[in-house]
């Protein structure tokens, strides 16, 4: 006897073909009316140029205009976990342009690794959510030094803060920029991390990025307390938006 799908299994196939297109059109909708500035551009630079290629680290609180501005960085890989959420999220980046790797920590993790170093030796740039998808929040994993280890590329954190946002009730309270806020995109400067750690340096090296990142997240932030710096800012035309 024939058995008809479950409606529920139904629903989430036609969530899964509907949300990906449905959520890029507001991204992209919302990203047009932002005015977005980056700062210390050279140390994305000087690592591309040295290296060709890059890891950009980022927390996944403030990633949302990230999202079309990172597009443009193509050829970009990012490693999502294998999971049915993941899948999701593969769709979103595959539509973006980008370059989905599945694996994680608990699952296709070495494979994953592989594939990444490969692809960064062919100028992919690697963009990783260091606390992500789940946190806990401002926490960096490991598998971004393992990235960093199997490529050979350093690390460059990047620091996006939007003047005006709304915060969501998530585990990383997470923020989307209004319409026509002012952001920034800030690239810290870039970590080495040595091929070989023993346990206690690969712990060590972990926290010192980790820290790294906080400072950024912090100092960034600030900015907006300080009129005068921020009326210069986005008012000089080097500093625009490319």
């Amino acid at each position: 006897m024939e058995t008809r799908p479950q409606k529920s299994t139904i629903s989430r196939k036609v969530l899964q073909a509907l949300l990906p297109t449905a959520g890029l059109l507001l991204v992209k909708t919302l990203s047009t009316t932002y005015r977005l500035r980056l700062m210390d551009q050279e140390h994305e630079t000087r690592v591309l140029s040295q290296y060709g290629s890059i890891v950009y680290a980022s927390w996944h609180q403030r990633f949302f205009p990230g999202i079309t501005f990172f597009s443009g960085r193509k050829p970009i890989a990012i490693m999502i976990s294998q999971s049915r959420d993941g899948e999701l999220i593969a769709k979103v980046t595959r539509r973006l342009g980008w370059h989905p790797v599945r694996g994680s920590s608990s699952r296709g993790g070495m494979e994953a690794l592989g594939r990444l170093k490969a692809l960064a030796l062919q100028g992919y740039k690697i963009g990783h959510i260091v606390d992500g998808p789940r946190g806990p929040f401002g926490k960096i994993k490991p598998g971004l030094i393992s990235i960093a280890q199997f490529t050979g590329v350093p690390v460059v954190p990047v620091c996006i803060s939007a003047q005006n946002t709304w915060t969501f009730n998530s585990w990383d309270r997470f923020m989307v920029p209004k319409p026509f806020s002012r952001i920034l995109i800030r690239f810290g400067k870039p970590v080495d991390i040595a091929r070989k750690l023993q346990k206690n340096d690969f712990e060590t090296a972990r926290l010192s990025l980790e820290q790294c990142l906080h400072r950024l997240y912090q100092e960034t932030d600030r900015i907006w307390e300080r009129p005068d710096e921020i009326k210069q800012l986005f008012h000089k035309k080097d500093s625009a938006y490319q």
